[in-house]
């Protein structure tokens, strides 16, 4: 459950911090004092998507962090490498003028993407926009699955239907107009010859440009080489490096007989000569691998235009062209066998249909099953709501397979006795719109493991005697599961087990949101300002008391 909520610099909220109870949390004030701001900050730390607008004036960031206690291992966290904690889950988030937000969750850098993912198991808003859902009926079917756990059978059925998908497509792809085939075999075709013409070998281009460079400055590499020969083995004027050393080394080999520690120093000579003679070696064969062609470059440069033309079109380098060959010989493997390979596909195709209808099938059932069961339950749920004549049913229609499987649903009712059944938003006015998506909240939260749900502001058009049962039941829903409602009703705000104030004031030419609870007696003034409005009387007072204590 939420324990705590600490905001700072959001709207008009520079710094606030909430604590909340186990149980039925109120949250009330006069309209704009921010309790839509609370909200939002809730929001924020859920993943949800936050504006960079959401940054109270004149501050460079804007900061919420939660505290929940008791929460599930749920996988999100092995997955996410965040440490488990049962007694204190602490998530935090930052939102920056520059649109960025860091997010931590128990101290570890998270994405928003992955916050929004805990959040979905943490807590459920449920605000006014929600009720409108009820009208669209393409969220219908979302909230009968929900209720029925299918999440397995949707994932089943989501992937047989892929596979067709795939199948569909490969054989689209391979069926083309005769003259379409033919020209596109026409290219291939030339392409193939173009490029196996060439006879490229992998990192031809690159060894060819090596050797040109080469070849472009021989003569400078002749002529250095040449020096350095003369400098290590001589020439007819001069004795080089390898002969002087060589004098040494018999000079120095004289005198090691003579005393044995010069030993050591006439091996280590030995070996400078060895060295040198072998480079020397080396050099005179490189010299004579370098003698200058001026036909190899110009067949080099002719190599390399060849090439540089074949680049432009099929790839950047040779291996990249001899890719692009492989390539379009597939290509044009699958448009001459294309009709072998339809039929082919078009047996698999088929049996991936009845894969998918099978399983869509399964899920078919599973739907059938648990919308007598939803209607049931909506039924008594609303019953308590004080609309016992309510009748409540899941329209099925049969549709062609598509990705939600063969069914379309939609929810019809009949709010009062001897009406047909009809779309609700044809039938539902906005009270009962409010308690029919509390009645479905409240069956649906029995599903899932989200310990707490929040009502914004969702008793719009509700009053009277339904108020009451309204009342009644989000606090029959607050013995199981936590619950923050923002209200305006006060047979809702009598009923909570902790009382929040919300309350707004101008200071220094700045606006300021306060958030307080309220005892007894600050509990029975803000019922009397909800029931009378700004003028409390003693009778606004007295009603206010009578509330609280029945």
């Amino acid at each position: 459950m939420l324990c705590m909520l600490h905001i700072e610099n959001i709207a008009i909220i520079q710094q606030a911090d909430i604590v909340f109870d186990k149980g039925f949390n109120v949250l009330t004030g006069e309209t704009g004092a921010g309790k839509s701001i609370v909200i939002d900050a809730i929001s924020a730390i859920l993943g949800e998507r936050t504006y960079r607008d959401v940054i109270r004036t004149g501050a460079q960031k804007a900061f919420v962090s939660a505290i929940f206690q008791n929460v599930p291992n749920f996988s999100w966290f092995a997955d996410n490498q965040v440490e488990y904690n049962k007694e204190e889950l602490l998530i935090q988030r930052e939102i920056f003028l520059d649109g960025k937000n860091l997010c931590r969750v128990n101290g570890r850098p998270v994405t928003v993407a992955n916050l929004r993912k805990l959040g979905l198991q943490l807590i459920n808003i449920h605000g006014q926009h929600d009720s409108q859902q009820l009208f669209d009926e393409s969220y219908h079917l979302q909230y009968l699955d929900r209720f029925a756990q299918n999440e397995v059978l949707r994932d089943q059925f989501g992937a047989s239907f892929l596979e067709v998908c795939r199948l569909k497509e490969e054989i689209s792809h391979l069926s083309m107009d005769e003259a379409e085939k033919a020209r596109r075999m026409e290219m291939l075709q030339y392409q193939i010859q173009e490029i196996e013409a060439a006879k490229l070998r992998p990192g031809e281009d690159e060894e060819l440009e090596k050797r040109r460079k080469i070849l472009q400055n021989s003569e400078k590499l002749v002529s250095g080489l040449e020096e350095t020969l003369i400098a290590l083995c001589g020439d007819e004027s001069a004795n080089g490096a390898s002969s002087l050393l060589a004098e040494a080394s018999r000079s120095l080999g004289y005198l090691a007989r003579l005393d044995g520690s010069l030993a050591p120093m006439e091996a280590q000579l030995n070996d400078f000569l060895y060295g040198v003679q072998d480079i020397g070696e080396s050099l005179k064969d490189l010299r004579n691998e370098l003698a200058f062609s001026e036909e190899e470059l110009e067949q080099l440069e002719a190599r390399l235009d060849l090439l540089h033309k074949l680049r432009r079109k099929y790839g950047s380098t040779s291996d990249e062209m001899l890719a692009y060959l492989e390539k379009a010989r597939e290509e044009l493997d699958e448009i001459v066998f294309a009709e072998d390979k339809i039929a082919q596909l078009s047996q698999e195709l088929e049996s991936a249909m009845q894969a998918a209808l099978k399983d869509a099938d399964k899920l078919h059932k599973s739907r059938l099953e648990a919308a007598e069961r939803l209607a049931e339950q909506v039924k008594e749920e609303l019953a308590q709501l004080d609309m016992p004549k309510v009748r409540f049913v899941c329209q099925f229609t049969a549709t062609p397979l598509s990705a939600n499987g063969i069914d379309s649903v939609a929810f019809l009712m009949s709010a009062n006795a001897g009406e047909a059944l009809k779309p609700m938003n044809k039938v539902a006015s906005g009270g009962e719109l409010a308690r029919i998506m509390l009645a479905l909240k409240n069956v649906l939260a029995e599903q899932d493991a989200v310990g707490t749900l929040i009502f914004d502001e969702v008793d719009a058009g509700v009053s009277g005697h339904a108020a009451q049962k309204v009342a009644e039941k989000l606090a029959s829903v607050a013995k199981r599961k936590q619950v923050l409602c923002v209200t305006h009703l006060p047979q809702i705000a009598a009923m909570a087990d902790c009382h929040l104030l919300i309350t707004k004031a101008e200071r220094d030419g700045r606006t300021f949101t306060s958030v307080e609870p309220l005892d007894f007696e600050g509990r029975k003034k803000e019922l009397a300002r909800v029931i009378g409005g700004a003028i409390i009387t003693p009778t606004t007072l007295k009603s206010a008391e009578e509330l609280l204590r029945r």
